[in-house]
């Protein structure tokens, strides 16, 4: 039996039928998923070092937003590699590594990065172009805002937020229109210099100068562009295939989710894998949140389970805690569970990866946050307002610590009693399996409990 519809559509009319499925259209769940990789705290979690892990199986590694701000660091055979905007998979030289058109492209950053890392076969989608005054713009604006608030972001200042801000108000200019017409493009590149001149007349831009540069970068990265619909469309309808999505920053980093105003410019829960590669829904397979031991953050914002104390100096001190990408100290705490949850809401992890446990080999005594209190009163939510999450009150679970070395051990058995406890707490509190443990920098280091 076939059932018709008619369908409306701007004063047309449209009919299609359906056999067999009683007026319902078919799922169109079918081609190669998706794994998803993000962060499930404020970022620095150790995803280099899990997307590292499954992108020796993977035969497409994606970065979907976010820019040069994020910074993943993988060790492989005792050598490190630090990475901005090249996905960390790139290391599997077999396979074809992807930089989305959500993510914001420094075009000298990204060749830098390139040609240090010494890997070829990666493509970049229509991806949106950040030029030095936008990097410069977004000091000014650090400084503004000190100015007339009193404080700032926080941001790494390499111009994020105002390239994002070009995008949203189109003005922006994208890598498809750098490899057109140049004529037209240098008329717009100055067009968008000068507006940010006017808004900051301390703001010098060498117009020629830079355009000189990207007229030559064009020329130099043409051959790896490519549509980045088509291209992922083919990936995910061809033959089988794995497809790997490494996300930047993490949940609390979010534009819309985050510790808003003290967050990233680009969406970095799993809708931004969607929208930053053109992928639909339906082919997002596994989604894997990473998640410290502990907790930590760069830059200013609340902080719930931070310790301005000895255990901070100790976790900041043993974690190595050092923005890749700024230099800064990161801030350290307790694990969060109640972020942890929030985390899981929005983007519904398969399991978590949980690294860095053997940070708190040391530990005689293990605190986790459970839970949060406003006024003496138990609140069943994450704040979104920011001077409400300032004032919580924390509730602790208090463990003991297991006083091990866990750094040798490399499968679940291995682990001591005390630290199987720990990570079947955090399970058992969040609803989420606990797939990876890292208790090391190295590829070896982390454990596979399923």
């Amino acid at each position: 039996m076939f059932t018709v519809k008619i369908v409306a559509y701007g004063g047309s009319t449209y009919c299609y039928t359906n056999p067999g499925t009683g007026g319902k259209r078919p799922r169109n769940d079918k081609g190669n998923k998706v794994t998803v990789v993000l962060g499930a705290q404020w970022g620095d979690e150790g995803k280099g070092k899990v997307v590292d892990l499954l992108a020796t199986e993977s035969d497409i590694i994606c970065r979907c937003q976010g820019g040069n701000n994020a910074g993943h660091t993988v060790v492989v055979d005792g050598k490190e590699y630090d990475f901005h905007l090249l996905p960390s998979g790139i290391i599997n030289s077999k396979a074809v590594s992807v930089i989305g058109n959500g993510v914001v492209i420094h075009l000298p950053g990204l060749l830098e990065e390139a040609e240090k890392n010494e890997k070829k076969g990666w493509k970049i989608q229509i991806s949106m172009l950040m030029f030095d005054f936008h990097q410069a713009v977004d000091g000014l604006q650090e400084v503004q805002r000190q100015a007339q608030d009193g404080i700032n972001i926080g941001t790494t200042k390499k111009g994020i937020g105002p390239t994002y801000s070009s995008k949203a108000s189109r003005t922006g200019l994208r890598i498809c229109d750098l490899l057109d017409d140049f004529k037209d493009f240098s008329t717009r590149f100055k067009n968008l210099a000068q507006q940010y001149q006017a808004m900051f007349p301390t703001l010098v831009v060498d117009v020629d100068g830079q355009l000189n540069k990207l007229k030559e970068y064009a020329e130099r990265i043409r051959p790896m562009v490519r549509d980045g619909v088509y291209f992922m469309y083919d990936a995910i309808n061809g033959p089988p295939k794995k497809i790997l999505v490494e996300g930047a920053n993490a949940a609390l980093l979010d534009i819309d989710f985050g510790t808003y105003p003290f967050v990233t410019s680009s969406n970095c829960t799993v809708g931004g894998v969607c929208t930053g590669l053109g992928i639909p829904p339906l082919n997002i397979g596994d989604v894997y949140g990473v998640v410290k031991a502990y907790t930590t953050r760069v830059g200013i914002g609340a902080f719930p389970t931070e310790q301005l104390n000895e255990v901070g100096e100790l976790l900041q001190t043993r974690g190595h805690e050092v923005g890749v990408t700024t230099g800064r100290k990161r801030r350290c705490g307790w694990l969060d569970l109640v972020i942890l949850r929030y985390a899981n809401m929005i983007n519904g992890f398969t399991a978590f990866a949980l690294t860095k446990l053997d940070i708190l080999d040391v530990m005689d005594e293990i605190k986790v946050g459970v839970s949060y209190k406003l006024k003496g009163k138990k609140i069943p939510y994450f704040p979104a307002n920011m001077d409400v999450l300032q004032k919580v009150e924390v509730e602790y679970e208090k463990l003991p610590g297991w006083k091990s070395d866990t750094s040798a051990c490399r499968k679940w058995e291995d682990l001591p009693g005390k630290a199987q406890n720990y990570i079947r707490f955090v399970e058992n509190h969040v609803g989420v399996p606990i797939k990876w443990v890292g208790v090391g920098k190295g590829r070896e280091s982390m454990i596979q409990t399923f």
